[in-house]
């Protein structure tokens, strides 16, 4: 798992190098639908997220980054 978090740390930092959003938003438990604990530590600087990572606030935090990678790459016909 913690070489996943690695390689997904440099997808993201690549995608915002481009001004794409982030893709380990991606990466879900198969329980619940969210990321687990080494999204949300390495994610903490970008979104502050102070909250549990579990529950309705993360869920809608999941949900809106989730949203806007889905738009982004519909909207270029899935490039």
């Amino acid at each position: 798992m913690r070489q996943l978090c690695k390689v997904l740390t440099f997808v993201d930092e690549a995608a915002e190098a481009a001004g794409e959003p982030e893709l380990a938003v991606l990466v879900v438990r198969q329980s619940d639908g969210l990321p687990g604990q080494g999204w949300w530590v390495g994610s903490w600087e970008k979104h502050r997220f102070t909250g549990e990572w579990v529950g309705p606030k993360a869920r809608r935090l999941i949900d809106k980054l989730q949203r806007e990678a889905f738009a982004y790459w519909q909207a270029r016909g899935g490039e």
